[in-house]
């Protein structure tokens, strides 16, 4: 007997909680995130001087984070400006918050 292929989808809650973890997925985002905390903004260069990479590997990571939404960037001509989304980020914040809430030990296994 052939199963049919069922259609599942995730809640943009599921969605969007997974897109935030995998953006914290890399320490360098994390030590990114945690500059960025400590002031209202910052370019590239600053954080070449907090991270021993590459830039095009601090960009790449930069990117990450702002594709995810954690962050913003301002061009401002020769230069990028960064700063913590705060409306996402209060969302991410709820978002583990809810996750972390959840009580797993309720649940008999292994």
């Amino acid at each position: 007997m052939k199963r049919s292929a069922q259609v599942f989808e995730y809640s943009k809650d599921t969605e969007q909680l997974a897109k935030f973890a995998k953006a914290l997925g890399h320490p360098a985002r994390i030590i990114i995130l945690k500059h960025l905390s400590n002031q209202s903004c910052c370019f590239t260069g600053d954080l070449l001087e907090v991270l021993p990479l590459a830039q095009s590997t601090v960009s790449q990571h930069l990117k990450e984070l702002k594709d995810a939404g954690l962050i913003l960037g301002e061009v401002n001509p020769p230069k990028v400006k960064y700063c913590i989304d705060m409306e996402n980020w209060k969302i991410a914040q709820q978002l583990f918050s809810t996750l972390f809430r959840e009580d797993f030990s309720k649940i008999d296994c292994c």
